[in-house]
C-alpha cells in the first residue's frame, strides 16, 4: 500500500500510548524537617529576633555582673552614648543593603558638623540655615560616593576609602585643625545644641537625640518595607543584574541611596553637636567601625539584599550596653574592643549560616 493510501492519524492515536505511562507526579525530598532548619529558616525570615534575643540576654548579664548596670541613669546614659552611632548605622543600613559599604561616613559626619560650626559661631549665620547647609553638603558628599559608583563603576569599598582620606583632608583644611567651644556655641548659637537637651523623668532622662533616633528609624522602617524604593534597594543589594532586566533603574536607585545616606549624616551632625557639646576635628575617629559593627549585629547581611533598620539600632544598643556594661566590672578597655570584635565575627559567621539556608 502506497503512502497516499495510508490511513490519517488522529491526535487521539498519538495519544494513546500515554495512557500507559506513569503518572505519579514528581516529589523532591524537604531537606527542612529537622529543627535546626527550622530554626535556620526562622531566623531568615525574621532577622531581628537575634538581636533581640542579645540584647535582653546581655541587659540581664551585666546587671547580674555589675547591679549599677541596671539603674536608671547608667541605661540613660547608654541611650545617649549610641545616639550618634545609631544615626550613622541607619545610614549604613542602606548602603550595605545594596551590597555595598561606605567608609567615609564619620568623615562625612565630622565635615558636616564643622560646616555648621563655623557657619553659625563664626560666620554668625541662623543657626537653621547653618545645619540645613551642613545636611545639603552631606548629602552632596554622598552624591560624589554614588556617582563614582554608578558613572565610573567603581567598587564602593575603594570609592569610599578613596573620599575617606580626602573628606578628612577638606575637613583639617576648613577647620584650620582648630575646635569650636562649648562656650561660644552657647553664646552664638545655642540651638546648635537642642538635641543634647531631653526629658527627665524618674532620675532617667531621653535626650531629643535619642527620641529623633527612634522617629528616623521608623520612618526608614515604613520606606524600606512599603515602597516601590525600598523594594528596588532590597532588589538591587539581591541580585542587580535581574534587577536591572526587571525595569529597575538601578544607577539611579544606587545613586540616592548614597544621597539619603550622606544626608541623615549630615543631620546626625547636628546630633552630634548637641550631643559633645562642641565641634572638633578630630571627633568620633571610631564611628565607621561602630556603625558597621552595629548593621552587622543588628543582622543585616554584608552580601546585601537581606537586613533591617530596626536590627541596626539594636545592634547599636548591643555595642552600647557591651561597653558601658563591661566598663562598669572593670573589664579594661582593650577586652572592650576584643569582645566587639568577637560580636562582628559570630554575627557574620551567623549571617554565612543563614544564607546557605537558601542555597
Amino acid at each position: 500500500m502506497s503512502a497516499e493510501d495510508a490511513p490519517t492519524k488522529t491526535i487521539s492515536d498519538y495519544e494513546a500510548p500515554l495512557a500507559k505511562s506513569d503518572t505519579s507526579v514528581a516529589s523532591f525530598e524537604r531537606d527542612d524537617k529537622g529543627l535546626v532548619p527550622r530554626i535556620r529558616n526562622f531566623l531568615r525570615a525574621y532577622p531581628t529576633t537575634i538581636p533581640a534575643l542579645v540584647l535582653v540576654i546581655s541587659i540581664i548579664g551585666f546587671s547580674i555582673v555589675a547591679p549599677r548596670f541596671m539603674s536608671l541613669g547608667a541605661l540613660s546614659v547608654i541611650l545617649k552614648q549610641v545616639t550618634v552611632t545609631g544615626f550613622i548605622a541607619l545610614a549604613q543600613t542602606l548602603i550595605i543593603l545594596t551590597a555595598g559599604i561606605d567608609l567615609s561616613v564619620g568623615a562625612i559626619l565630622v565635615l558636616s558638623s564643622l560646616i555648621m560650626g563655623n557657619l553659625a559661631v563664626v560666620t554668625g549665620l541662623p543657626a537653621g540655615l547653618a545645619v540645613l547647609i551642613g545636611i545639603f553638603f552631606g548629602a552632596l558628599m554622598g552624591l560624589v560616593n554614588g556617582l563614582l559608583v554608578t558613572k565610573v563603576r567603581l567598587p564602593p569599598f575603594i570609592v569610599t576609602l578613596g573620599t575617606l582620606s580626602i573628606f578628612e583632608s577638606i575637613k583639617l583644611w576648613y577647620s584650620q585643625s582648630q575646635s569650636i567651644r562649648n562656650v561660644d556655641i552657647e553664646a552664638k548659637a545655642p540651638s546648635l545644641l537642642w538635641f543634647g537637651d531631653g526629658l527627665n523623668f524618674g532620675g532617667a532622662s531621653l535626650s531629643y537625640g535619642g527620641i529623633a533616633l527612634i522617629l528616623l528609624a521608623a520612618i526608614l522602617w515604613y520606606v524600606l518595607t512599603n515602597t516601590a524604593w525600598g523594594r528596588h534597594v532590597h532588589a538591587i543589594g539581591d541580585d542587580p543584574e535581574a534587577a536591572k532586566l526587571s525595569g529597575i533603574n538601578v544607577n539611579w536607585v544606587l545613586t540616592s541611596v548614597y544621597v539619603v545616606a550622606g544626608a541623615i549624616c549630615g543631620f546626625s551632625a547636628w546630633i552630634a553637636i548637641g550631643r559633645v557639646g562642641s565641634v572638633s576635628p578630630i571627633a568620633f575617629t571610631d564611628i565607621n567601625l561602630a556603625s558597621i559593627t552595629a548593621v552587622v549585629i543588628g543582622g543585616t547581611s554584608l552580601f546585601g539584599g537581606r537586613g533591617s533598620i530596626v536590627g541596626s539600632v539594636l545592634g547599636a544598643m548591643i555595642v552600647g550596653v557591651f561597653i558601658t556594661g563591661l566598663s562598669l566590672a572593670g573589664v579594661d578597655d582593650y577586652w572592650q574592643k576584643f569582645a566587639a570584635g568577637c560580636l562582628v565575627i559570630i554575627a557574620v559567621a551567623l549571617d554565612q549560616w543563614l544564607r546557605r539556608a537558601s542555597q
